[in-house]
């Protein structure tokens, strides 16, 4: 549903909210050994949160990324999605057609619009510390 790059962000993310706090940053190398996702794009991921100020990042050796200024429980999916992504779940037509609308619909948007809206409030009212909730606990897996 999501492109890599998102998918890659919001692993990232949980992985930074569940390791990291105001005194202690993970780094780069640390997100990549226990997620498992590939450096470069990993890097350019990142560099694209920290600019969206999504996470907070520190350059040099000491530095990393940590959830410091932004709380998890204030992060939605939304926010995380829309950085990488833009816009386009939201908007664009399903079937990829420069014009589509309520007015002017494609042959699929009666049907899509309700499950849009439905992914638009879960993306909306899911937050990143909805997403780490239960993962100590193992009560929800992340394989990382």
């Amino acid at each position: 549903m999501f492109s890599n790059a998102a998918e890659y962000a919001i692993k990232a993310c949980i992985w930074i909210a569940l390791n990291s706090s105001e005194d202690r940053y993970v780094t780069i190398n640390e997100i990549i050994e226990h997620t498992h996702l590939p450096r470069a794009f990993t890097a350019k991921t990142l560099q694209t949160l920290a600019k969206n100020k999504i996470v907070n990042s520190i350059k040099g050796p000491n530095g990393g990324f940590c959830i410091m200024h932004n709380k998890p429980e204030d992060i939605s999916l939304l926010a995380i999605v829309q950085a990488i992504d833009g816009n386009g779940l939201i908007h664009n037509c399903v079937l990829g057609l420069d014009v589509c609308s309520d007015i002017k619909p494609c042959p699929a948007h009666p049907k899509f619009k309700p499950i849009r809206n439905e992914i638009t409030n879960f993306l909306m009212n899911t937050s990143l510390k909805d997403l780490t909730r239960g993962i100590h606990e193992k009560e929800v897996f992340l394989k990382l």
